[in-house]
């Protein structure tokens, strides 16, 4: 059998070396775009300063790794990144992709899917921006009303990549109705739903959606934990899928951080959302609703493994 690892900025990760992951969060951002002025640049110290106290009681609370999920356009910065893991002994997940059509930036827009694929698999395979740093899966983004031509090409280029690598898709997708969508251009591409994340799926309130990607493959990723305020309705949804069988399917997060360039202190509005929310509160109500140890095992360290594991 072939070993399997998260590829992470310090270097690949066994699963026996692992615990409690966290699937989607962002550490650093910037959702002004890729056209705003000094985008994606800050001083990696106000970056550490600001995040490292979170950082410090995630570890603190169980968490031994956490994916970073800010793709190029919305604010990717790998310096500012390799700066971060060495504060921290959690280990950092980096990813390859793109966001939706209009944070694409213009040296991408017109790349035709087998370029685009090809630059995905460099940086899967061999690293990111000349670095030996291996991105650890692929990032996309559907428009609210999407997905748009631009947002299918991206589609059928991670297919691409994903079919050559291996590397799982998690994709920002905020509708049932996109969700199928985008299901339906993967399958044709030839993608095995397996590999693909269904991202914030909370924010989809008819649970037949979660219910249909998880029995078609997918992961249903719910995300938004501590960020919306109905934590009992995100209890319910894990509990349903759990009931319907698909527990293994399954993937809890809490899209928390981040480090903004452009905001005072770079600290988003509203706040830094912490990494604990997950630990303190909503495994407690889980447990609370008879959800045994071994399931909360499976959903939050299995199942993130075997989400975004490689090959060596």
């Amino acid at each position: 059998m072939t070993a399997m690892y998260l590829h992470t900025l310090t270097g690949p990760v066994a699963a026996s070396e692992i615990g409690l992951i966290l699937p989607h969060e962002h550490i650093f951002v910037d959702l002004r775009g890729p056209y705003a002025p000094d985008y994606a640049q800050a001083k990696a110290e106000d970056v550490i300063q600001l995040m490292q106290p979170y950082l410090e009681a995630a570890w603190s609370a169980g968490i031994t790794a956490l994916v970073e999920c800010t793709p190029p356009g919305v604010g990717r910065n790998l310096v500012i990144l390799r700066r971060v893991a060495e504060i921290t002994p959690i280990r950092i997940i980096v990813p390859t992709g793109i966001y939706r059509e209009a944070f694409t930036p213009m040296d991408m827009r017109n790349l035709e899917v087998d370029t685009l694929a090809n630059l995905w698999i460099q940086e899967l395979e061999e690293g990111i921006e000349g670095t030996h740093i291996r991105a650890g899966f692929i990032k996309l983004a559907m428009s609210d009303n999407g997905p748009t031509e631009i947002e299918i090409r991206n589609l059928k280029a991670a297919a691409k990549a994903s079919r050559s690598t291996g590397a799982v898709i998690a994709s920002h997708t905020t509708s049932g109705a996109i969700m199928q969508t985008e299901l339906e251009v993967l399958e044709q591409a030839g993608l095995d739903l397996h590999r693909f994340i269904w991202v914030h799926a909370d924010a989809e309130p008819n649970s037949s959606f979660h219910l249909e990607a998880a029995r078609r493959g997918a992961f249903v990723e719910y995300d938004g934990i501590g960020a919306r305020p109905d934590m009992d309705g995100q209890v319910d949804f894990v509990l349903a899928l759990i009931k319907a069988g698909y527990k293994d399917h399954l993937l809890l997060s809490h899209d928390a951080g981040w480090y903004e360039p452009g905001q005072p202190g770079g600290s988003p509005a509203g706040g830094v959302r912490g990494f604990t929310t997950l630990t303190k509160e909503f495994l407690p109500r889980l447990r609370m609703r008879g959800i045994q140890e071994e399931t909360i095992r499976e959903i939050t360290i299995h199942n993130p493994f075997n989400a975004f594991a490689l090959n060596s």
